[in-house]
């Protein structure tokens, strides 16, 4: 056959050859145009289209097609949604909005930390399914909790064997019901009187299901080392992964070392261990006014405490030791704690307790700060913020590689009290300030600490990148405005710059409100398959 034949003979089969190939018009559920795709792996950011389908990404690139809602995201960063794998938001269920999280571009969420949680997961998940909440949200199960279920109110001592078979089978029970992994909060009673076995046991428990252990460790300042210490010894000898929770240097004795703390975990990883860190961009820290008082005057709960206050060689030597923690942290009063939330007197909310004691007592002197402390505990406990970072060692521990950011909040409600700012800013304040102003992070980079990071050291499979056949949570911001308004003074400020976030594929944030759907889901743990 020649030339001149061949070419006759494949002309009528030309056009059967090309069709295939054009692109054919689609309709999608929503289509996102022109945005600049960062897709969460790290790599350089590109302009395309993004395209949802039933929930889940349906096509990335310059598509054709139309959609029920349609996106110019021109000038906008296409990302995708955040994940916070450090939060108190355990009552989200109960303000299912969750709208502080999502209007700062957060669709994933993690609950049960720093020791507390609810102990039956499978019915925390049960009752967020029902309820229908606009996030998605994964849980730990807490030592704390899974320790005062089991030991009752005393706790200043070893579990029997009994207690640590019951402590086992709850945390046993979390995980086969989708539990992440098993959480410590070792500043917290009960935890704070648990020793370094026990917690080994319990996270040997989580092993086969391959959970993580994320900890609150006992020490976030000039005594860091025998914390990191601990950290290691659990994650050796239990063989799993561990988490450390909002990694700092609290105090001035601990400045300067984030280095070599750093350092420190990077070592351990060459040894094969799977550490990693999360991180508020904040240099103050929020938790409870009782963290102020010795543990031991709970021991036994708030009989204990009433009874201490009660015995005056007692309450003696409880004001002598808070005298010498506040010399030993290098400080002369506690003006560096501010009330967050009272309760009992919200007149005293965003007061340093220097100027509480001034306006309850008459005096701001270090004995009225005191007895300002206790009595705030005998009329129910309060909230506080606590000053006492560096910006310097933030900013080191933000670069390292395995740092999430996480803001340690839980569900905002709007005006009320006066919180930590990191509730409603936490990642904006990541992409505008850190990012834009002071260039600490590239784009990229930043993003895969809020995405694709989080999800692969969670395991939330099909989540944390933007990519075809995976969940559509997308959050689109302005990389030219995007910022936190919320500050400590004046807090209750969402983020802005962030016009558009979907979880599922459904439009929650748009136009920068909330749209009232409820698309979240539990996002429950599934353990290896063993051969």
């Amino acid at each position: 056959m020649t030339v001149s034949m061949k070419l006759k003979f494949l002309l009528p089969l030309l056009p059967l050859l090309v069709l295939p190939l054009v692109s054919r018009a689609e309709n999608y559920d929503v289509l996102i145009r022109h945005g600049l795709v960062v897709d969460g792996t790290g790599n350089p950011g590109f302009h395309s289209d993004v395209a949802v389908k039933a929930g889940r990404i349906a096509a990335i690139g310059n598509l054709d097609g139309t959609a029920t809602e349609e996106i110019d995201a021109t000038g906008l960063v296409v990302a995708p949604g955040f994940i916070d794998v450090h939060t108190h938001a355990d009552d989200v269920a109960d303000f299912p909005a969750a709208e502080n999280f999502l209007r700062m571009g957060v669709t994933s969420i993690v609950v049960g930390n720093c020791g507390s949680s609810d102990l039956d997961i499978g019915k925390l998940f049960r009752n967020i399914e029902a309820k229908k909440v606009s996030i998605n949200v994964a849980s730990l199960v807490g030592h704390n909790s899974v320790r005062e279920k089991a030991m009752g109110g005393s706790f200043d001592r070893e579990p029997t064997p009994a207690e640590r078979e019951k402590m086992q089978a709850i945390v046993r029970q979390a995980m086969q019901d989708g539990a992440v992994g098993l959480s410590t909060g070792l500043i917290y009673r009960p935890g704070t009187f648990s020793s370094s076995d026990e917690i080994v046991e319990l996270a040997k428990v989580i092993a086969p299901f391959d959970g993580i252990y994320t900890s609150h460790m006992r020490h976030e300042d000039y005594r860091i080392d025998s914390a990191l210490d601990e950290v290691f010894r659990v994650a050796r000898e239990a063989h799993v992964r561990a988490e450390i929770s909002h990694i700092k240097l609290g105090g001035e004795k601990a400045w300067g070392q984030a280095t070599r703390v750093l350092n420190r975990i990077e070592q351990v990883r060459t040894e094969g261990l799977d550490i990693t860190q999360d991180q508020y961009v904040y240099t103050a820290s929020s938790t409870s006014l009782s963290q102020l008082i010795p543990d031991w005057a709970f021991d036994g709960g708030k009989a204990k405490f009433q009874s201490v206050l009660a015995d005056p060689a007692q309450k003696s030597k409880l004001v002598t030791e808070m005298e010498e923690q506040i010399h030993e942290r290098g400080a002369t009063n506690f003006a560096y704690a501010v009330i967050a939330h009272y309760a009992h007197d919200p007149a005293l909310d965003g007061l340093s307790l220097v100027a509480a004691a001034k306006k309850v007592r008459g005096s701001d002197a270090l004995a009225d700060q005191i007895e300002t402390i206790l009595e705030i505990e005998q009329n129910g406990g309060g909230s506080g913020v606590f000053h006492g970072m560096n910006e310097a060692d933030l900013e080191v521990f933000m670069q390292h590689p395995n740092t999430m950011f996480a803001c340690d909040s839980g569900v905002r409600e709007f005006g009320k009290g006066v919180p930590h700012p990191r509730g409603y800013g936490n990642n904006a304040r990541v992409l505008g300030h850190y990012v834009r102003e002071l260039k600490v992070l590239r784009l990229e980079d930043a993003i895969r600490k809020m995405t694709s990071l989080p999800a692969n050291t969670f395991q939330f499979s099909g989540r944390g990148e933007l990519h075809p056949g995976w969940a559509a949570d997308i959050t689109i911001f302005d990389p030219a405005t995007v910022n936190s308004p919320a500050t400590y003074q004046d807090p209750h400020h969402y983020a802005e710059g962030i016009p558009f976030v979907l979880v599922n594929g459904v439009m929650v944030i748009k136009n920068s409100q909330h749209t009232g759907a409820r698309p979240g889901r539990a996002l429950r743990h599934q353990p290896p398959v063993v051969q």
